[in-house]
C-alpha cells in the first residue's frame, strides 16, 4: 500500500505523495483508470470531429494512429494529474477510490506510466503524422500536468478558467492532423471548449464546495464566494452562446449547426441563469447538477451535430474515397 501526504501545520498540503511500499498490487484495470477514462472519450470524440471537419484527405491508417495518440496523450496528462494531486485527492469524497490515494497504484509508477505514455504519444504523432500536431499534443500534455495541475490548480481561483485551455486543444490538435496547420477554424473549435469550460466546472465545484475546502483548493466558490461564482457563470454562458455557433459565423458548418447551437446555448444560459438566482439552498443544489448534467450532453451534442452537419455538406462518400 502507498501513504500520503498529509496537511502541514498551516493546513496546506504536500504536493507530492510518499511511498510507504516496494511492491505494487496494481492490476490492469488500476492503469486504465489512472488515464481518466470519461475525460479521454470527450478529448478523443472533439479530436475526431476537428480532423473529420478539416479540409482535405488524410490515409486512414494514418488516421486511426493520430487519434490513438492523441487518446494516450490524454491518458498520459490524467496520469501524471493522479501522481501529483494524489495527496488532495485522498481527501475529496468523488475521488478518494482513485488507484492511487486507495493505494491499490504506487505514486512512482504512475509517474512512470504518465512520463512514458507522454513520450511514446508525442513521437508517435509527430513522427508518423505530422510535427505541428504532435508539437500541440506536447504542448498540452505539459499544459496540463504542469501548468495547470502543478501550478494554478493550488494558486488561483483563476485555475479552471486558464487551466481549460488544456481540454480545449484536442480539435484543434484533430485540424492540425489533416492540415499540418493551426487555423482560425481549429481556433474557433478551441474557443467554445475553452469557454465552455468554467461555467461547466463550476457547477461541479459550487456543488463539491466542501471537498475543495477540506482539500485547500482555492476553487472560485471557495475563495470568492457562491455568489460570485454564479454571476461569473452567467457571464461566461452568455458569451459561449454565441461563441457556440461560430463554425455557421465562419462558413465551416450550415444552417442546421447553426439553428441546433442557437437553441443548446439557449439551454445552457437558462439553466446557468437558474443557478444565478437566488433560491433557497436545496433547490440550488437541484439547479447545479442540472447545469453540470446538461453541460456535458451539451458539448458532445454541439460537436455531434457539427459532425453531421459538416458531413452532410461536404458529402459521404468523400470520407470514403479520398479518405477523412
Amino acid at each position: 500500500m502507498s501513504g500520503l501526504a498529509t496537511a502541514t501545520d498551516n493546513g496546506a498540503f504536500n504536493s507530492r505523495p510518499v511511498e510507504n511500499a516496494a511492491v505494487s498490487e496494481a492490476l490492469p484495470s488500476d492503469f486504465f483508470a489512472l488515464l481518466k477514462p470519461r475525460v479521454m472519450r470527450l478529448v478523443v470524440f472533439t479530436a475526431l470531429v476537428g480532423m473529420l471537419l478539416a479540409p482535405g484527405a488524410l490515409d486512414p491508417v494514418l488516421a486511426t494512429i493520430a487519434i490513438a495518440a492523441i487518446a494516450v496523450g490524454a491518458g498520459a496528462s490524467g496520469a501524471l494529474n493522479m501522481w501529483y494531486d494524489a495527496d488532495i485527492d485522498a481527501v475529496m469524497s468523488r475521488t478518494q477510490k482513485r488507484p492511487i490515494p486507495a493505494g491499490r497504484v504506487l505514486p512512482s509508477e504512475a509517474l512512470n506510466f504518465g512520463m512514458v505514455l507522454s513520450i511514446f504519444s508525442v513521437l508517435t504523432l509527430g513522427l508518423l503524422v505530422n510535427w505541428v500536431a504532435g508539437g500541440l499534443l506536447a504542448f498540452t500534455i505539459a499544459f496540463y500536468a504542469v501548468i495547470y495541475t502543478m501550478w494554478l490548480k493550488r494558486s488561483t481561483p483563476q485555475n479552471i478558467v486558464i487551466g481549460g485551455a488544456a481540454g480545449a486543444f484536442p480539435p484543434m490538435i484533430g485540424w492540425a492532423v489533416v492540415t499540418g496547420s493551426a487555423t482560425l477554424e481549429g481556433i474557433a473549435l478551441f474557443a467554445i471548449i475553452f469557454i465552455w469550460t468554467p461555467p461547466h466546472f463550476w457547477a461541479l465545484a459550487l456543488w463539491k464546495m466542501r471537498d475543495y475546502d477540506d482539500a485547500h483548493v482555492p476553487m472560485m466558490p471557495n475563495a470568492k464566494g457562491e455568489a460570485s461564482t454564479r454571476l461569473q457563470m452567467l457571464a461566461y454562458a452568455a458569451v459561449l452562446a454565441p461563441v457556440g455557433m461560430l463554425p455557421w459565423m465562419m462558413g465551416f458548418a450550415g444552417h442546421f449547426f447553426g439553428l441546433i447551437a442557437a437553441v443548446l446555448g439557449g439551454i445552457f444560459a437558462w439553466l446557468t441563469f437558474a443557478v444565478w438566482r437566488d433560491a433557497g439552498r436545496d433547490e440550488k443544489l437541484r439547479a447545479e447538477r442540472r447545469l453540470f448534467g446538461f453541460s456535458i450532453f451539451y458539448l458532445f451534442a454541439l460537436f455531434a451535430v457539427l459532425l453531421v452537419d459538416a458531413i452532410a455538406m461536404r458529402g459521404f462518400g468523400s470520407y470514403l474515397l479520398g479518405g477523412l
